[in-house]
């Protein structure tokens, strides 16, 4: 099913759950645009979660996490989150809900060799995967699954079996994604392979805080109270798993942002100064020249 707007919960008369019960019959595509979102309280299927322009807040197990053009968000079976997107910003969103048998054949079918694939042509499975529930980057070979279906949808919109068709092959990246995942909790500096999914998970608790509040001035205690862990023991691993510090991580996001507003936008300096966060404009066009070995000025130049 495919849908262009959101639903109104809070419409008189909305029935929510035949609303709801439609999750559980079909795969569902949101692509709607909105000033305004919120659902206070869903316990939902596994979905993608997306934004194509504005940002979109999530509350998943007491953590707030942002979703920005570039990044998406994976939720579990039966995860209880909240969304809400209320900034007047124009909102336009890209929520894919999967039905979990449909997941559970294509986890089958990815997960198996063909020789067992053939063996058993008939038997889908039940097998589900437990995704990490963090942001992570929207990757050239995902851009293009999801450039092919936001085409498809334009051209034929609610067509059923050409959208199964596209989140197959979604679910694949997906699967790629959290095989990703696994390799990074390998670098983990731990020994039982529980203690580093544990601590892979916290690691993720701090980089979404970095990747949501990159303008605050967050200090390393704040976050690695958040992230369940002591400041050294973050600064250690977070260093082992992502190759770069928290702090240069922080940097990292801030610069990709003010690059993004001087390529797209003509914000003055100043003003993309603070809007990434960096105390003053000299510190701003350093640390600038020092990622991209470019001034800013001249990079917007450049890229116009």
């Amino acid at each position: 099913m495919y849908f262009t707007s959101l639903p109104d919960h809070t419409r008189p008369g909305f029935d929510e759950a035949l609303h709801f019960s439609r999750f559980r019959k079909h795969n569902i595509i949101f692509n709607a645009e909105s000033s305004a979102s919120n659902c206070d309280n869903h316990v939902g299927c596994l979905s993608f979660k997306t934004v194509l322009s504005g940002e979109e807040w999530y509350g998943i197990n007491r953590q707030r996490l942002a979703v920005r053009p570039g990044q998406f968000l994976i939720l579990n079976d039966d995860q209880n989150y909240s969304c809400r997107s209320d900034n007047g910003e124009k909102l336009r969103i890209l929520s894919v809900f999967f039905k979990k048998e449909f997941a559970s054949a294509v986890f089958r079918d990815a997960l198996h060799t063909e020789s067992f694939l053939l063996d058993e042509p008939l038997n889908n499975g039940t097998r589900t995967l437990e995704f990490f529930q963090t942001l992570n980057q929207i990757t050239p070979e995902l851009q293009l699954q999801l450039s092919g279906l936001l085409t498809a949808l334009d051209q034929q919109g609610d067509e059923e079996n050409m959208m199964d068709e596209y989140l197959v092959f979604l679910l694949h990246e997906l699967i790629r994604t959290h095989k990703s995942a696994f390799n990074r909790v390998g670098q983990v500096a731990a020994l039982k392979s529980s203690t580093k999914t544990e601590i892979y998970k916290r690691l993720c608790v701090a980089k979404d805080v970095l990747h949501s509040t990159y303008m605050e001035h967050t200090d390393l205690a704040h976050i690695s109270s958040l992230a369940c862990l002591s400041v050294p023991q973050l600064v250690r691993q977070f260093k082992a798993v992502f190759r770069i510090t928290p702090h240069q991580y922080l940097i990292r996001v801030r610069l990709k942002h003010a690059a993004d507003l001087l390529q797209f936008t003509d914000k003055p300096i100043h003003e993309i100064t603070w809007m990434t966060g960096f105390e003053n404009v000299s510190a701003f066009c350093r640390a600038f020249k020092s990622g991209y070995g470019i001034q800013p000025l001249n990079f917007r130049k450049m890229r116009g």
